[in-house]
């Protein structure tokens, strides 16, 4: 182990009569409230909802002694405690928490409590793209390697809850957003950083600070860690500077010195002082894209040492994706139509785009998270030929678009929608045999939808209704 850690039945013991508010209800504090309020701590639940919203498990929390900080004054049940837990989703910065740090409050989260309690070596991949494709390709390339692997974070479960579960001999792969990162004070035995656009701009302070976060993953690590960074992109390259440990690239257009490569043949490759081992060939890989060569190439580099190379191979080259990142829904009168609802920043959408080989009929737009969609407009007149526009960010697109002047000379039509059906019935009205519709939003999904994923199940409803 490179990380110090705590055993969690100490940790249980730490916290009895500790006061603990812990702020929201979701997935993961549903199972931790419990599990808190049974070791004995002075738990108190912050919530925005009423009683009648929290239902069910605001009776079954009473039963257990839960106490609860309700309503518009939810914060104020932060006074006085020991320990606070946040969601990823509540702002570090928020006023009301860094006065509780201030006064001496303990300001933690789920997976800072899993980082300081976990037996085994833990890989932690961030980056503003390419995170869950790589985080599920390095958990399977593990599995198949024999280890048993908890997979968290952002995709996954939540793993603190299972603490007592995870082994020595285990591993965890766990998925880090910029707003779990932000807070973190420990790094992984293994750190992934695929690459760092502009993202989150609407929670983040600045670009700067959406940086700081993400390097977090790897300030804490030390001389027997190991760091995989992607060449190609300027703000990862520049965190070698702050690498501890084995720094491991990976690189589909250039020759790294270590880590893993696109060679001139078209085969991925480790790359051990300069010397290529071949792995497999870039067409033996079942999912689309260039991007998704980048994918592989990291998780060979994250798990380079810890799994035999034909297992690589094997698991690569079976490996047909996650669901809404391209994903394939139906062909339908010889249209082919594609989920791509991961993409709620341009650069996703850029390397969506970039996967096909033909012009597409694009369906994109959603909640504004104040990013430039300049650098996208020109990726839409090469790669598309119907956009079909909606939400708030579907004008200031089209704006983009306009602004080009080879906008009327390259065909491009545009349309509008209302909402997720009109826009894919628009599709099925603009579309032939031999067509390819991709759902690609280049925007986040909360004018509409909780997240991308209900985003992308009501589109594939639509799509499989059709």
């Amino acid at each position: 182990m490179t990380r110090e850690h705590t055993d969690y039945q100490q940790f249980y013991k730490d916290i009895k009569g500790k006061k603990v508010s812990i702020i929201g209800a979701g997935v993961s504090h549903r199972e931790l409230i419990p599990l808190f309020a049974r070791a004995g701590a002075q738990v108190t639940l912050c919530d925005k909802k009423n009683p009648e919203q929290l239902g069910e498990l605001y009776t079954q929390l009473q039963e257990l002694g839960v106490g609860f900080s309700l309503g518009e004054s939810y914060l104020d049940g932060l006074q006085g405690a020991d320990m606070i837990l946040r969601t990823p989703g509540f702002e570090y910065y928020t006023p009301a928490l860094q006065a509780a740090k201030a006064a001496g409050s303990e300001i933690t989260s789920e997976m800072e409590l899993f980082f300081r309690c976990c037996p085994c070596h833990i890989y932690a991949v961030t980056g503003s793209d390419g995170k869950t494709t790589t985080t599920t390709l390095i958990a399977k390339m593990l599995e198949a390697a024999g280890k048993k692997v908890h997979l968290g974070g952002n995709i996954g479960r939540a793993l603190f809850p299972i603490i007592g579960e995870v082994q020595p001999q285990d591993a965890a792969v766990v998925e880090l957003s910029s707003f779990q990162l932000i807070s973190m004070r420990q790094s992984p035995e293994v750190a992934v950083v695929t690459n760092v656009t502009p993202n989150h701009l609407d929670h983040h302070k600045d670009m700067q600070e959406y940086i700081d976060a993400k390097r977090n993953i790897l300030l804490y690590q030390n001389k027997a860690s190991r760091t995989v960074l992607g060449y190609e992109n300027a703000v990862t390259r520049s965190m070698q500077t702050d690498v501890k440990g084995t720094l491991r690239w990976f690189s589909r257009l250039s020759k790294v010195e270590n880590g893993a490569h696109l060679n001139d043949d078209g085969i991925l490759c480790l790359v051990h002082d300069a010397k290529e081992l071949p792995v497999l060939e870039a067409a033996d890989l079942l999912l689309p894209g260039l991007h998704n060569v980048e994918n592989v190439l990291t998780a060979m580099a994250a798990v380079d040492e810890d799994v035999p190379i034909e297992i690589m191979a094997k698991v690569a080259s079976s490996f047909t994706g996650v669901e809404h990142r391209i994903e394939p829904v139906r062909t339908l009168d010889g249209v082919k139509w594609f989920n791509d609802s991961i993409a709620s920043s341009p650069t996703r959408t850029i390397a969506g785009l970039r996967s096909f080989t033909q012009k597409l009929v694009l369906i994109a737009g959603g909640y504004d998270k104040k990013i430039s969609y300049a650098p996208l407009a020109p990726e839409i007149l090469a790669h598309v030929r119907l956009l079909i526009l909606m939400g708030p960010t579907g004008p200031i697109i089209e704006k983009e678009l306009r602004a080009l002047p080879e906008l009327e000379a390259s065909g491009l039509v545009i349309l509008h929608a209302d909402n997720m059906e009109q826009a894919v019935k628009l599709a099925r009205a603009n579309t032939h045999a031999g067509d390819i519709v991709t759902l690609s939003p280049a925007s986040a999904s909360f004018d509409a939808y909780p997240n991308f994923e209900v985003r992308g199940r009501h589109y594939k409803q639509l799509v499989n209704a059709l």
